[in-house]
């Protein structure tokens, strides 16, 4: 029993990483947020819900490059998922924040938004003209994407943090699947 169970929860998450995202609806934290970020517009609730996101290039997510957890905070691993698109291409504001960084890192344009008090996304390579300080809507045109990268053909690189530690973006752009009891 335990092996058919321990298929049943691979077969899930199987499913849960592959399946294309269905809406679903969610309800908004009723804990008041302790960020000093001002109060997003109404387009911003639930920013940081999963399946919310939008894709930041393209109409539908296509992923080049999966998200690679490392052993350990140290180690090599891939912090991040790889979304293919040619330079020049608009990028949009996967979620709503505040923009907390826009700059160069590592000689690659970069922006990070902060989404909620624990939730940072961060693009690259993204030029933007936003400053530190401004507000990104879900789904504005952020910046375009510039040359180089890591990837091995042109990419927007896209990682999220939580509390500072960096987590699977796919999370926040897949819905999250709906568990049903083994029994009927």
């Amino acid at each position: 029993m335990n092996r058919f169970v321990s298929c049943v929860y691979s077969l899930v998450l199987t499913l849960f990483l592959v399946s294309p995202a269905v809406p679903v609806a969610v309800a908004a934290p009723s804990v008041p947020s302790t960020s000093s970020i001002p109060a997003p517009p109404a387009d911003a609730t639930a920013a940081a819900s999963p399946g919310k996101w939008l894709p930041p290039v393209g109409t539908a997510l296509q992923v080049s490059g999966r998200y690679r957890a490392p052993p350990n905070r140290y180690a090599s691993g891939h912090r991040g998922i790889d979304l293919p698109a040619l330079p020049g291409a608009a990028v949009l504001a996967p979620t709503a924040g505040e923009v907390t960084f826009a700059g160069v890192v590592a000689d690659r344009p970069l922006v990070t938004i902060r989404v909620d008090a624990q939730t940072l996304v961060s693009l690259e390579p993204v030029r933007s003209e936003f400053v530190i300080g401004d507000f990104v809507s879900r789904g504005a045109v952020l910046g375009e994407m510039a040359s180089g990268g890591h990837c091995y053909a042109e990419c927007v690189h896209v990682g999220v943090r939580i509390d500072g530690a960096y987590v699977n973006p796919m999370r926040f752009f897949l819905a999250r699947p709906i568990l049903l009891p083994l029994s009927g």
